[in-house]
């Protein structure tokens, strides 16, 4: 019995003293742990000089492949912003961040939404909401106006905002706006443009109370007189064309990734939302308009200096001919040129280049949107570059 209690004792005796050893030793294991995550979390939040930007249309509408994402592709996209750590920011601090050039943190993403279709209530809202992450949607005001079954309603919409939702300007009529009308002068061009944006930014004040100075271009398209037109209004403008929104990039034509079932495969869409705003110091022309007596255009560009960029690898791909030679225009390797190897059909079409970063599996990208009007169409604006410069 005595020998049992001496036990005792001298176990509690032993406790006593080893308890602050093992503390010490928890404390040390829990300090490695929280210096190990903060280290990751440091690498993590280290500052970007891009955002990305999506843009979506139709969810779940079959009949519009072209603009439409397919449910299952919409929830793999929600999902891997999710589990993969991005932030989702609104587009106006996206937009303020960019004017401001300020370092953004690392993985932040916006999302937007073009013309406020239906299914923007029925499908993306409710799992948006869910998530509550903000979106902006950029409503052509005059086929809501119009009632069109296809567009959401006002009443809707102001739901949507309650929730935290934004509505932006897409014009009222949704037009080609860079498009004159039969008989239309420079002038006359100019101010049906202006009018039908301030009807637009109009209707939003009065519906839902507030419009932030942020406007889509219809289609994409945009030239350098529409863009001076909206930069001179205020706002910060978007198109379609590819690729993340550099701190450095022309508020006047800011880019995003446009998703659509063709091009919104997972493996596609984690590439892009992970992609690197290639700094470009100058391009030339910026103006998108193609000449007909100039097709294909060609396209020169100056580089910024970056650091981690593997430039032997750049590749740059055309719209409909693939890829196509890039020619280095000094040794450094800061200048070079790129032109399609065919004219560019009517319509729309971009000149895309990637190139990797020191970073694996990250690609700078940068893309260049085109416009080739129909014959019979005057163009607006100065005339198109009729001739590519010999250097930058």
């Amino acid at each position: 019995m005595h020998h049992i209690i001496l036990i005792t004792k001298i176990m509690a005796l032993l406790s006593m003293c080893l308890a602050p050893l093992s503390n010490l030793l928890a404390e040390e294991t829990i300090t490695t742990h929280n210096q190990t995550k903060a280290t990751q979390i440091k690498k993590n939040q280290a500052s970007q000089n891009q955002a990305v930007i999506l843009m979506y249309h139709h969810f779940g509408v079959d009949r519009h492949p072209s603009t439409n994402i397919r449910l299952e592709q919409f929830e793999a996209h929600l999902d891997h912003l999710s589990q993969a750590g991005y932030q989702i920011w609104p587009l106006a601090k996206v937009a303020d961040y960019i004017r401001k050039k300020q370092p953004f943190p690392a993985r932040i993403v916006a999302i937007t939404i073009d013309d406020a279709y239906l299914s923007v209530y029925t499908e993306a809202y409710p799992r948006l909401l869910k998530k509550s992450w903000p979106f902006t949607v950029f409503v052509a005001t005059d086929g809501v106006d119009r009632r069109y079954p296809s567009y959401m309603t006002w009443q809707q919409m102001r739901e949507m905002q309650n929730n935290g939702v934004t509505f932006a300007n897409h014009s009222a009529s949704h037009d080609y706006l860079i498009r004159k009308k039969p008989g239309e002068n420079d002038q006359q061009w100019e101010g049906r443009i202006t009018s039908d944006i301030q009807r637009a930014q109009k209707r939003l004040k009065i519906k839902l109370g507030r419009a932030p100075k942020l406007f889509a271009y219809p289609y994409g398209e945009y030239n350098t007189a529409l863009a001076n037109i909206v930069n001179k209004m205020g706002y910060i403008a978007f198109g379609q064309h590819s690729g993340p929104a550099g701190i450095n990039d022309d508020t006047r034509a800011l880019p995003r990734f446009p998703m659509a079932e063709k091009f919104a495969g997972l493996n596609d869409f984690k590439l892009k939302i992970n992609s690197l705003a290639l700094f470009i110091e100058k391009q030339t022309p910026w103006e998108p308009s193609v000449d007909h007596n100039n097709n294909p255009p060609k396209l020169l560009i100056k580089l910024a200096s970056q650091k981690d960029i593997k430039l032997d690898q750049l590749t740059c791909f055309v719209s409909g001919q693939g890829r196509v030679a890039v020619k280095w225009l000094n040794g450094q390797k800061t200048q070079f040129s790129v032109q399609a190897t065919a004219p560019l059909p009517t319509g729309r079409s971009r000149y895309n280049c990637t190139v990797p970063s020191s970073e694996n599996g990250r690609f700078y990208w940068y893309s260049h949107l085109w416009i080739l009007l129909p014959t019979k169409t005057p163009p607006t604006g100065p005339s198109p570059i009729k001739k590519s410069p010999a250097q930058i």
